[in-house]
């Protein structure tokens, strides 16, 4: 078993957040999810590592978070990345990103991470720029206030639930420009907290894709694996839900670092083929573009499917952390 502009502006952003005071029973599954997406997305765009809506983002996440009850921090941290200019010069730029990280501990110090980013995207080089991908206006509705709304209403459903291992839900800053938050992040763990680290759950890109995929980290034990992606596809059989796996990957740094991994997203078909309709509208080269990965655009050419995919996700992520949360 799994053995400013800030205080201000920030507090008016914040009357016309999405209320936790309702009990999570009484609503809908995935309704929160879907609230704190739409909200994220449409009042934070342009979460670029390091930009102003990306501190916003994270003092949001954090007061979230700490209204329900976890311990929440800020994170800080200075990281840089290049960018190629179209004469051939590359340069290299700073910026200070800031994540966010709560905790509610459980009866021993084993620990399960619930993870999402809460950057969009950044512009890599000119012709990324001139294509409108990532930037101020990015909404960035799939990728990723979709993992970011998940993720708040698991910690929502999950904060008053009797725990046995712990449960740390994080929002990195800085994965848009080489996974620098979760470089910070592991770079900052301890032995023992990596020794204590039974699971990372990655929630990434929900919306667009036509179906959950649950995948395991290429280092993750076949034992974990069962329990874990294995259990998810069960879980979304027994609900009507569909979803599947792909081929593992060492691609994230969780991974790599040897925790165990467990990645949720949403992708097309294990072909590759995107149907007709998704590959005119939302083209894999242009998936960052501002004026696809927004609400209007995604409402119009996918009716339902962020109801439907925020709801799909609760409903097989909250019993299944519940599970690996009481063994």
């Amino acid at each position: 078993m799994l053995t400013l502009l800030r205080q201000g502006t920030l507090a008016a952003l914040l009357i016309c957040g999405v209320s936790l005071t309702a009990s999570a029973a009484s609503m809908k599954t995935g309704s929160i999810a879907e609230q704190q997406l739409r909200h994220i997305a449409t009042y934070f765009p342009g979460r670029m590592a390091g930009s102003p809506a990306d501190m916003l983002t994270a003092d949001y996440l954090q007061q979230q978070l700490t209204q329900l009850g976890y311990h929440s921090d800020q994170r800080r941290f200075s990281t840089r990345y290049a960018y190629q200019h179209q004469n051939g010069e590359q340069t290299w730029r700073t910026v200070n990103a800031t994540s966010v990280i709560a905790a509610r501990e459980g009866k021993v110090p084993q620990q399960i991470v619930i993870m999402a980013h809460s950057d969009s995207w950044t512009p890599h080089n000119d012709t990324e720029t001139q294509h409108n991908l990532g930037g101020l206006t990015n909404q960035g509705v799939d990728d990723n206030a979709s993992g970011l709304g998940v993720m708040l209403e698991l910690a929502q459903r999950l904060s008053k639930q009797p725990l046995h291992y712990s449960l740390r839900f994080v929002a990195l800053s800085g994965e848009e420009i080489g996974h620098r938050g979760s470089e910070d992040y592991l770079s900052r763990m301890t032995p023992a907290e990596k020794h204590n680290t039974l699971l990372v759950i990655n929630l990434d890109s929900l919306v667009i894709g036509g179906q959950l995929t649950f995948i395991s980290g290429s280092k993750t034990p076949q034992a974990v694996a069962r329990q874990t992606r294995d259990r998810a596809i069960t879980l979304a059989r027994h609900y009507g839900i569909r979803a599947t796996t792909q081929v593992t990957s060492d691609e994230n740094p969780f991974d790599h670092a040897g925790l165990p991994l467990l990645s949720v997203r949403a992708s097309d078909a294990p072909s590759g083929r995107l149907s007709r309709s998704m590959a005119l509208h939302f083209p894999p080269d242009l998936r960052h573009q501002a004026q696809r990965d927004n609400l209007a655009y995604i409402d119009r050419w996918l009716p339902g499917r962020i109801t439907r995919r925020t709801h799909d996700a609760v409903t097989i992520l909250l019993p299944l952390i519940h599970e690996l949360a009481n063994p």
